[in-house]
């Protein structure tokens, strides 16, 4: 579903992103890892063209990032910015009807407004579809967004950090609902996480980075263990099993 081949991102002298090369799966949830500055956002803004490469290539459904039509390749991937900047007198209706205009072009038909009432649905917003987005929280803002993301109907959506501003109650709803848009409507996810836990219990596959460059990727098992979260994060982490799931601990 997205392979790249040696992708590379540099501001001047600087890398961000050194020449990596992977393919992940589609109808899967791909959770990417690692510290501040790892390279992790400006990877995603890359394979979502919202950055352009410094070299490399990126193939997202059988299509080149960088060559394709931008409608055409809205049909197909979605993405979600970690700063989105969303206006805020939109309803939220309103702004999950934005995901629609690839295929309508602004003009709503009969499907696009099912889409979005789908959406709002599976989001769990019809209560607040018609509320301004100044009017609710940033936990439900962050919700609408994704709503967006998902009426856009596309093969693949790509997230970035998409538990900001929620507490812990709802980023375990929100990983339940993405789970659930990858087992029940064969999306492929791939979303920049920085719970470890979170990752390790909803991830399909894992792909740690640092520096720039892809550390390992694997599936969970794998990737949370004591020796790879170290070379990853710097600092020493105990992983034990709880319940069937590798869950990591810090301790000062």
């Amino acid at each position: 579903m997205i392979e790249v081949q040696d992708l590379t991102r540099r501001y001047g002298d600087t890398v961000v992103v050194d020449g990596v090369s992977l393919s992940l799966p589609e109808r899967a949830f791909v959770s990417v890892i690692g510290a501040n500055g790892a390279g992790k956002s400006t990877f995603l803004s890359m394979v979502s063209r919202l950055l352009p490469m410094s070299a490399g290539r990126a193939v997202v459904a059988g299509l080149d990032v960088a060559a394709t039509p931008g409608d055409v390749l809205a049909r197909r991937l979605g993405i979600l910015r970690q700063e989105h900047g969303v206006t805020a007198r939109v309803t939220i209706r309103d702004l999950v009807a934005f995901g629609r205009y690839p295929h309508s072009g602004g003009r709503l038909t009969a499907a696009d407004r099912a889409h979005v009432a789908d959406a709002l649905a599976f989001l769990d917003l019809e209560p607040l579809a018609d509320r301004f987005l100044d009017e609710v929280s940033g936990g439900q803002r962050q919700r609408a967004c994704i709503a967006m993301v998902l009426a856009q109907d596309t093969d693949c959506i790509l997230l970035d950090e998409p538990l900001n501003n929620l507490d812990m109650r709802h980023a375990a709803a929100m990983m339940g609902l993405l789970r659930r848009a990858v087992d029940e409507r064969g999306r492929t996810v791939v979303a920049v996480l920085h719970d470890i836990n979170f990752a390790s219990c909803y991830s399909d596959q894992i792909v740690a980075m640092r520096d720039g460059k892809v550390v390992a990727i694997g599936p969970p098992d794998r990737i949370v263990t004591s020796e790879i979260l170290r070379e990853v994060y710097g600092i020493d982490v105990e992983v034990v099993l709880i319940k069937g799931y590798r869950t990591a601990f810090f301790y000062r």
